[in-house]
């Protein structure tokens, strides 16, 4: 027999629950499928639309040459920042045993992460200037006799996208840090003391205790990591705004030029449909396979 341990009626718990889901319902969903509708209308966002179907997606998806390399960059950044987390975990590991106080480290790590985008994306802008102009980089490379490795880092298309991925992965490696680091002090010490008494230490009980007991919050990490690269906007946009030549556009980026400098907000909101549907695809199949792990391993 199920017990209600609060006491409370179910209608009670019903009459606190809907108004924060009408709200997230609202705020989420309802945005959700009126911008799958729009996707569905030639509009510019201010004067009247006509209805032609699929008509967008069909152009997004055979007729646009800007949108599938921006399709490839965006998941390009979304493996670089996914790969970056095996890295952070490490680092969390040594933090929480090598280091006495490691709390100012990590805290430290985490200050990017609560600057302005705007402030760094100015910031790293000025290092990636050329030498004459005081880029702090292409001055450094000079002086350790390394001229010919210098670059125009934000204006050559090869180099311009890989620039922004190492600010990106600048930027959060304090937050995803604290995240592991976080999940490997909540570990209880008993387990790590019982393995010692087993002969088990160091890198080996992190192989066999850490790893596996902290899988949960590695998840998490790399759902947040997988979907903020695919959500990437802002920095770009303080940087390059997509260019040179949209060598650095990515789906958001692309989206944000077509809805509102070129005027075809139905076709930006298919841009954006097609995001909401690669997102809700990714986050499933990443929950698939953790979850397998965790059942593994647990």
């Amino acid at each position: 027999m199920k017990v209600n341990v609060l006491r409370v009626s179910r209608w009670t718990i019903a009459a606190f629950v809907l108004p924060c889901l009408l709200l997230y319902v609202c705020l989420v969903f309802v945005p959700i499928l009126v911008s799958l509708y729009s996707g569905l209308l030639d509009w510019n966002g201010i004067g009247d639309s006509r209805f032609i179907g699929l008509g967008n997606f069909k152009q997004l998806l055979f007729d646009d040459p800007v949108f599938w390399p921006s399709v490839k960059r965006t998941l390009v950044f979304a493996i670089f920042s996914m790969a970056e987390i095996p890295v952070v975990l490490f680092v969390a590991i040594l933090l929480s045993r090598f280091v006495k106080k490691p709390n100012f480290l990590v805290s430290s790590y985490f200050l990017p992460v609560i600057l302005s985008v705007v402030i760094i994306g100015q910031l790293w802008k000025t290092i990636y200037n050329p030498a004459s102009m005081g880029g702090m980089l292409n001055q450094l490379l000079e002086a350790v006799g390394l001229g010919d490795w210098t670059r125009s880092w934000l204006t050559e298309p090869d180099v311009a996208m890989y620039s922004l991925y190492f600010v990106a992965l600048w930027q959060y490696l304090g937050y995803h840090t604290l995240i592991q680091f976080t999940g490997i002090q909540n570990i209880p010490s008993d387990i790590y003391e019982a393995a010692k008494i087993d002969g088990a230490e160091g890198l080996k009980a992190d192989w066999y205790i850490t790893l596996p007991m902290n899988i949960p919050i590695f998840k998490i990490s790399i759902v947040l990591a997988f979907i903020g690269s695919l959500q990437a906007f802002d920095m770009i946009m303080v940087m390059t705004g997509g260019g040179p030549a949209h060598a650095t556009d990515v789906i958001s980026t692309h989206m944000y030029n077509m809805s509102f400098l070129s005027m075809k907000y139905g076709y930006g909101s298919a841009i954006a449909a097609f995001l909401v549907m690669l997102c809700l695809v990714a986050t499933v199949l990443v929950n698939l396979v953790f979850n397998r792990l965790e059942r593994k391993y647990t």
